[in-house]
């Protein structure tokens, strides 16, 4: 699913086998029954193809600072990206969290200009820069917005 070095560039680099897809995929339904809350995925209205994932988790990094917050994640197939699907996506995932998180923080390769610009379009900003995994990381945090 993931295969393209254009989408894996930014999630760990490289395609995942069957094993880590079965540990992803528990992981994701794992979330819903324990936290309440986990990934969606999101489907194009016209031809109900699939488009990517998006969605909330609670990974317990290990990251310094430690994250406090519920943190947001995405990534769409190539052929979707910069079409306006993840805006649209992250605003309605946004939305449905900000009933339920007074905050929420996202960790994104500072390299990754697109999910950046995405991210400070929907309210995100810049709360510190960490290394994961031996990589940078920007991590950005988006406070309740409130109609």
């Amino acid at each position: 699913m993931w295969a393209d070095p254009a989408v894996t560039r930014f999630i760990g680099g490289r395609v995942f086998n069957r094993e880590e897809v079965w540990a992803r995929l528990l992981r994701y339904a794992g979330h819903w029954q324990w936290m309440g809350y986990g990934f969606w995925a999101i489907e194009e209205k016209e031809s109900g193809r699939f488009v990517g994932e998006l969605g909330f988790a609670e990974f317990e990094r290990e990251l310094t600072p430690r994250l406090r917050a519920p943190e947001s994640g995405w990534v769409l197939l190539p052929e979707f990206q910069r079409r306006g699907y993840a805006l649209e996506a992250l605003h309605a995932a946004l939305a449905w969290g900000d009933e339920r998180f007074p905050e929420t923080v996202c960790l994104i390769d500072p390299e990754n200009f697109h999910s950046i610009r995405l991210a400070g379009k929907c309210g995100f900003q810049e709360m510190a820069r960490a290394t994961y995994k031996n990589q940078p990381t920007v991590i950005l945090a988006r406070e309740r917005q409130t109609p």
